[in-house]
């Protein structure tokens, strides 16, 4: 079963692609959530601001691990589709739970109340390109499935 998890194309340009442009963007907001690094709160903060907007505990450490150790793993290529589905998930609650009510557009000039939801749709079908296509060239996923090139 992990097998079908790992498995995936050593040839696959476009997953490559796909894969590090969601976790390089990714990475630095789960840092800020983790470490406190790029002006980020760091771990305690970060559950007390979730817990505080009603998200359980356990969510709050969740959402801070796939945004942080999950892009991380994307970065190397290892269990690409779980962290890729971490992230997606994560990005439609945040859909949902937070920027929805602002639109689509994100806030470039600072004329809205928040931020819209446009970079979470980008993020989002990044993260369905890994989910279909796995982790693809120069992953370690495709050395441990054994279809690497």
């Amino acid at each position: 079963m992990l097998r079908k998890f790992i498995e995936t194309d050593g040839n696959d340009g476009a997953a490559l692609i796909a894969r590090l442009a969601l976790g390089l963007v990714i990475l630095p907001h789960g840092m800020q959530k983790l470490l406190g690094l790029f002006g980020g709160y760091g771990f305690r903060a970060t559950v007390e601001y979730f817990t505080g907007t009603g998200i359980p505990a356990p969510v709050a450490v969740l959402i801070i691990l796939g945004e942080s150790l999950g892009a991380l793993l994307l970065v190397f290529g290892l269990i690409s589709r779980v962290s890729a589905a971490g992230i997606a998930l994560i990005m439609l609650g945040a859909v949902f739970l937070v920027h929805l009510q602002n639109g689509f557009f994100m806030n470039w000039f600072g004329t809205q109340k928040g931020e819209g939801f446009e970079y979470h749709i980008l993020a989002i079908g990044l993260a369905l390109i890994v989910l279909l296509r796995g982790g693809g060239k120069w992953s370690l996923d495709s050395l441990i499935g054994g279809r690497a090139v």
